[in-house]
């Protein structure tokens, strides 16, 4: 029973580490896909929406704390009983997750309800295709992240191995912090565990942090017995954990796992590669009976045009056939007369540079003069520079004038340049359509940095 307890304590506490630390990597991607989830049109709990990435960053926190705490056995009854909420959860909202997208690819409608101006409005309702559980650490090693139902079993077999290790922390004499000898056995087969997530993810800072933190674990023992040490090593743990995801969110991803990483090439990422399919849609047309109030939908090829019982209400694309998606998708620029740059951009030989702005209103202030700076230098080499944003063009003109951008915007869909750069405005170098170097609002180079990203 002993030996099953520490395969079990291994096996979970390795994987939340892991789990933890890859979302950290990305807080502010992990806090976009909270967001999906708080809105209206899925969860419906648009008031935690302010704190999504306050959320995001205690979740990571929380996962990588508690998978210390279940391998060198700090406070094991918490530990087990928060890490059991916690995935339950989780495998509650990937049920939930699944559940939504097998009924809407079953072509059930679903709807909700919602009061505008005193009157009751229906609108469709939003399924979250991707619930994001390695954030898009599984697309950007493997190929592809976990399914809803993939990441559902996955949740469930955590949970088989996490109820051995919360029963016995509640019977007595229960769990205690780790002995010399437990460590000796527990330790080295955790880093193994953390090894091989290393190498899925094919990046071995989650094995290093590891390996530092139960360092910090064993020092702290030397010095510090009994709870004090436990509490000890859940803040050593803490604070390497509140740092981390700190560098990440004021600079950027130590780790890009996104299709615009450096070195990426954008026309690639958009192909669809041979041998396989696009998504098919059906166009329904939705009818309503004026006699008996009736509403049916019918295809383009039955709908009834010759009938004047039937008044037509709306039209909708459906998807009948899921395809492949590459990817990048959605990227497409366009200047302020609505005319598509993008594919001009992309093969434009010499260095393009793009100053991304998701929401222009929420853009720093702060980075304004060093991205002029660095514009100006940039023309006066003969390279072109443009701002990309999915704001309106009266709120780019007003921060035009305000900062004094000596370049034109573009727009582009807001959740593709949310996926481009992880900093509101981040710089994106492109040459041939290739990225040659991302920098943070904090990080903005100078002509010659960004010249070295051309090497």
């Amino acid at each position: 029973m002993r030996y099953l307890l520490f395969l079990c304590r291994v096996l979970v506490g390795a994987t939340f580490i892991v789990s933890g630390l890859v979302k950290a990597n990305d807080p502010l991607g992990f806090s976009y896909k909270l967001e999906e989830y708080f809105a209206e049109s899925a969860l419906n709990w648009p008031a935690l929406d302010p704190w999504a990435l306050t959320l995001a960053m205690l979740a990571c926190l929380g996962e990588i704390v508690l998978g210390f705490a279940i391998l060198v056995g700090g406070r094991m009854r918490l530990a087990t009983t928060a890490t059991l909420i916690l995935t339950l959860f989780f495998g509650w909202l990937t049920a939930y997750t699944d559940q939504c997208n097998q009924r809407q690819k079953a072509g059930e409608k679903m709807t909700y309800t919602v009061v505008v101006n005193g009157k009751e409005e229906v609108r469709d309702k939003t399924c979250v295709t991707d619930c994001g559980c390695f954030g898009d650490a599984m697309k950007g090693s493997i190929g592809r992240s976990l399914t809803p139902r993939e990441s559902f079993y996955k949740d469930l077999i955590l949970f088989i191995f996490l109820l051995p290790v919360f029963i016995a922390s509640w019977r007595k004499p229960g769990i205690a912090f780790n002995t010399a000898g437990d460590d000796l056995l527990l330790l080295p087969l955790g880093l193994v565990v953390v090894g091989v997530w290393s190498w899925v993810f094919g990046w071995s800072f989650y094995l290093w942090f590891t390996v530092v933190g139960l360092a910090g674990y064993l020092l702290i023992k030397r010095s510090v017995a009994g709870v004090k040490g436990e509490w000890a090593t859940a803040g050593l743990v803490s604070v390497l954990s509140a740092v981390f995801m700190w560098w990440c969110l004021n600079h950027l991803p130590m780790k890009d796992y996104r299709p615009f990483a450096v070195g990426k090439s954008i026309p690639e990422g958009m192909v669809v590669p041979p041998g396989e399919k696009p998504d098919v849609y059906e166009t329904v047309l939705t009818y309503k009976n004026m006699k008996t109030g009736e509403l049916k939908d019918f295809s383009s090829a039955n709908y009834p045009w010759q009938d004047s019982t039937w008044v037509w209400q709306a039209t909708e694309n459906k998807l009948v056939q899921e395809g492949y998606h590459p990817p990048i998708h959605d990227f497409v620029l366009t200047d302020k007369d609505g005319v598509d740059v993008t594919e001009g951009i992309l093969a434009e030989p010499g260095p393009v540079v793009l100053v991304v702005s998701k929401d222009i209103t929420e853009a720093s202030a702060a980075c304004q003069p060093a991205i002029n700076a660095l514009a100006d230098a940039a023309f006066k080499n003969g390279w072109y520079v443009y701002g990309v944003t999915a704001s309106g063009y009266e709120q780019i003109e007003e921060f035009r004038h305000t900062h004094q951008n000596p370049f034109d915007y573009l727009r582009c869909d807001g959740t593709v340049l949310k996926t481009v750069i992880r900093s509101n405005p981040g710089i994106v170098l492109l040459q041939q359509g290739t990225v040659r170097g991302q920098w943070h609002c904090n990080d903005v180079p100078t002509l010659e940095q960004a010249k070295g990203a051309l090497k």
